[in-house]
């Protein structure tokens, strides 16, 4: 069949790379399907463009992946109404697939006229499911799909994870805009390297309450796997940084440790950054992280509040946060240091201890700002909403209540929502005015070491 596969625009100059939809593509190209990308990330593309090209190019099949963010939603309703507009018979097969539907695909499939939503991890049953359009098979035998049927949605049983990850086809990078990519930011990366995004395993160990994954528990690439992606990027796409974004690389001591040395074995000569853990985060494992390139460690901290991390289900204390923390920074690695605010019971002394840490241990590697805490469909958080009637569904929340990450979706806190707006407006400016406090001293540093030193490698003031 020929499929298009969209990559929407987020407004971002640079984008992040579309992993999901790279594996996609890999799995239908090496299925038999001709495959095609429409960028309208890298070309900004308005709605009507796409139109346009659906009423001129014929396609059997397009299908859009989504994460369950207020933008991408919205986004996605546009990118909807542009598709159902084309005119018949080019109307392609329209499949939904991703964070955003996985949870609640019949709410998903009534608002954007899709035809089908592939639920969960979706390299088997979207073949599968092109197989049975074709005529090979039933589709209610294709089990991790929701589709319209006369009276309603249909819904099969859900499909068993990928047990052994390593049989995943590498990501179709070559049907991607690899060199526009390779352009996105990294923190502690130099401007003129290129960087990309890989994945060393799936799934996280832990069950957080604000979190929806679509894959439980935890699947993790053998090293050898990994460090051979590596070494095509580099080879094919001279990638110098890898940006590893699943959620939790540091999923164990030994695992963390097992890779770098495998890194460092393999001479990649690479820098990375990678999403941890502090209660891994001792001196023996950061030093091999060190050692085998790695400059920025991202750390899901969320509070600073042993009673907040509890109701969390965090299984993380504060004072494993500060000896993790303080450990990364002896070893002169960055540390990225998220806190959010207004989970249940939280308060402004639990919001103001956070402040207090920021201040304290962020390096300024990156702006960082406390955000409120949201409950995504699919999460704890999100049914405790629903049961204890500060949510209705699915659609109260895409429609009325998560109109912005930095504003409230459902206070969980006994603050009204403008106490806890006030109290957030207070805690950030004080992190900017101190973010930009430090950006500035470093300007005058820069501008001192010019002028009274004669400083010959300067390269202007000017914003990376």
């Amino acid at each position: 069949m020929n499929v298009l596969l969209i990559v929407y625009d987020n407004d971002s100059f640079i984008h992040w790379p579309s992993q999901g939809l790279m594996y996609i593509a890999s799995a239908l190209r090496n299925a038999g399907h001709k495959i095609t990308i429409y960028n309208q990330d890298q070309y900004h593309y308005p709605e009507e463009h796409l139109t346009e090209y659906l009423n001129r190019n014929h396609f059997d099949v397009v299908g859009v992946s989504v994460i369950a963010g207020y933008y991408q939603y919205r986004k996605l309703l546009k990118i909807s109404e542009a598709i159902n507009k084309v005119e018949p018979p080019n109307r392609p097969i329209y499949i939904l697939g991703g964070h955003g539907p996985s949870p609640e695909p019949e709410y998903f499939l009534k608002k954007t006229g899709a035809d089908f939503a592939v639920i969960g991890e979706g390299e088997i049953t979207v073949v599968e499911l092109l197989k049975a359009l074709q005529g090979d098979g039933g589709l209610e035998d294709v089990n991790g799909i929701a589709y319209n049927i006369f009276h309603g949605v249909a819904q099969t049983p859900p499909r068993p994870l990928i047990k052994d990850i390593n049989t995943i086809a590498l990501p179709a990078w070559d049907l991607f805009p690899m060199d526009y990519y390779a352009l996105i930011g990294s923190e502690n990366k130099k401007p003129t390297t290129r960087c990309f995004p890989v994945l060393s395993g799936r799934g996280c160990p832990f069950k957080c309450n604000f979190c929806y994954r679509m894959d439980k528990g935890l699947r993790i690439r053998s090293n050898e796997s990994i460090i051979e992606e590596i070494q095509i990027l580099k080879k094919d796409y001279l990638i110098g940084y890898i940006a590893f974004s699943d959620e939790l690389l540091m999923t164990s001591k030994d695992r963390t440790i097992s890779l770098c040395e495998d890194i460092i074995k393999a001479k990649l000569n690479v820098q990375w950054s990678c999403n941890g853990r502090l209660n891994y985060a001792t001196p023996e494992v950061l030093q091999a992280m060190k050692r085998a390139g790695c400059v920025f460690i991202n750390y899901g901290i969320e509070s600073m509040s042993d009673e907040t991390l509890k109701v969390m289900n965090k299984n993380l204390t504060t004072e494993q946060v500060i000896k993790g923390v303080e450990a990364t920074l002896k070893e002169q690695i960055s540390p990225g240091l998220n806190i959010i605010f207004g989970n249940i019971g939280e308060t402004k002394e639990t919001l103001q201890k956070g402040v207090d840490f920021l201040l304290r241990y962020d390096d300024h590697a990156q702006l960082r700002t406390i955000r409120p805490v949201t409950p995504y469909p699919g999460s704890p958080l999100y049914y405790y909403a629903i049961e204890h009637g500060m949510l209705k569904g699915c659609e109260d929340f895409y429609e009325n209540k998560h109109v912005n990450s930095d504003l409230l979706a459902v206070n969980f806190t006994d603050m009204t929502d403008g106490e806890v707006h006030r109290a957030l407006f207070e805690a950030n400016k004080t992190l900017l005015e101190n973010y930009y406090k430090c950006q500035l001293e470093r300007s005058i540093k820069t501008a001192e070491k010019l002028y009274l030193e004669k400083d010959a490698t300067f390269r202007g003031f000017r914003q990376n």
